[in-house]
């Protein structure tokens, strides 16, 4: 019996159009003789849909057409129901209104609404197998402020930094200022603390340049980060497949930049002629790095996502100081763009494989999971407990 497998994209993300990309990919390398693959889609108005006609890119251009010839679909929130429900049923309808049993989910959302946890609660809730980070690893990884309080606790070194929210921004814009310039020097670099794919992020070498970098980061995000610049900057990437205690690091690239940073552009609009998503950037694989490098970075990769809990396939990005060749770790990507998946091909990992190691380790982590203990057998409220102080009993108050 073939495994039904449902990958979920799009969403209600600025990274949306990256996520229908990787995940057709990723749906294109799935052995069909192995797996039924149901597509499902989230709109940036976060309906969901499934259909044939989701397969096709070219679809996406007319973004009304693609909704109104696919089938809209729900899950129940209920823990155990695996089940993809139709949305649009009949009152007196006798068509069975469920789509499929789902056996295991792959999230191949990017983002905010996707990546940072929300849309993970939900497969947990559910309780149905999924790969990938939890919700509790998802959100750590995202949000840039949290990953390198953890990081640092941990001993992976990562850049100096200054935080804060955009309330405290908009309350007293000098102190923020005056905070930047006391613990860092220009340049920085500002970014939105819980976007992926360099939205939002900008240099700024001076005061007038960071308040209005600060301006823009503080339209996509509610936290603000602002790291000190390393000048002599090489960035590397290294993706990571496994569990948070059995996991295997993957060669390592170096993205080629235009500017001072990886922009949007440079990651998604690349040189590669005919490729899409993250494998159309330019870049050399493997990096143009020492083997003692390399296996430094390597390492310290597999070590970030073991502290964080992280599972399934990420992809770890640092920065090497070519000044003094220090290593930090920048940020992780927990559901990276095209699931790293040249990086496992140039390990020796082809495509199809690794979406058969996705569904194993979701299958895998739902047997652990089953093995523990969430719930005891008694129930006090029959034993005649737990009733002091309760509504209507006598004295009670809030």
């Amino acid at each position: 019996m073939k495994t039904n497998v449902a990958v979920f994209f799009g969403g209600r993300s600025v990274e949306h159009e990256i996520s229908v990309i990787s995940a057709l990919q990723a749906i294109n390398a799935f052995n069909k003789d192995k797996y039924n693959i149901i597509p499902i889609y989230i709109s940036k108005q976060g309906r969901w849909f499934t259909g044939e006609n989701l397969l096709n890119i070219r679809n996406y251009k007319d973004l009304n057409k693609l909704t109104q010839e696919a089938e809209e679909v729900f899950m129940r929130p209920e823990y155990g129901d695996y089940n993809l429900y139709k949305v649009n049923m009949g009152l007196f309808s006798k068509k069975n209104p469920i789509v499929a049993e789902l056996h295991a989910v792959i999230p191949v959302l990017h983002g905010t609404n996707g990546e940072d946890g929300i849309f993970e609660g939900v497969l947990e809730t559910i309780g149905i197998p999924f790969a990938g980070c939890n919700t509790l690893s998802s959100a750590n990884g995202m949000d840039k402020i949290t990953m390198k309080m953890i990081l640092r606790e941990c001993g992976i070194p990562v850049v100096d930094y200054v935080w804060f929210t955009d309330k405290e921004w908009i309350a007293d814009k000098d102190a923020i200022v005056k905070r930047v310039e006391d613990k860092l020097t220009y340049p920085v670099i500002v970014k939105p603390a819980n976007l992926g794919s360099s939205v939002g992020i900008g240099k700024a070498s001076n005061r007038d340049e960071l308040i209005d970098r600060i301006n823009t980061a503080e339209k996509f995000s509610q936290r603000i980060i602002v790291e000190h610049m390393i000048e002599q900057l090489k960035e590397i990437n290294c993706s990571v497949l496994g569990e948070a205690d059995d996991h295997i690091s993957s060669v390592c690239e170096e993205p080629i930049k235009t500017g001072d940073f990886l922009s949007y552009e440079d990651k998604y609009m690349g040189g590669s002629k005919g490729a899409t998503g993250m494998q159309a950037s330019d870049k050399r694989i493997p990096a143009d790095l020492t083997e003692e490098m390399s296996n430094k970075i390597r390492e310290m990769a597999g070590e970030t996502f073991r502290v964080l809990s992280c599972h399934g396939v990420s992809r770890i990005d640092v920065m090497v100081d070519e000044k003094d060749n220090s290593v930090y770790v920048n940020e992780i990507n927990t559901i990276p763009g095209s699931l790293s998946f040249y990086l496992w091909e140039a390990t020796g990992i082809s495509f199809e494989n690794l979406m058969d190691r996705l569904v194993a380790l979701a299958l895998k982590r739902k047997r652990d999971t089953d093995r523990k203990t969430f719930t005891y057998d008694q129930n006090i409220f029959a034993l005649g407990g737990g009733v002091k102080g309760a509504k209507g009993s006598k004295g009670g108050k809030f």
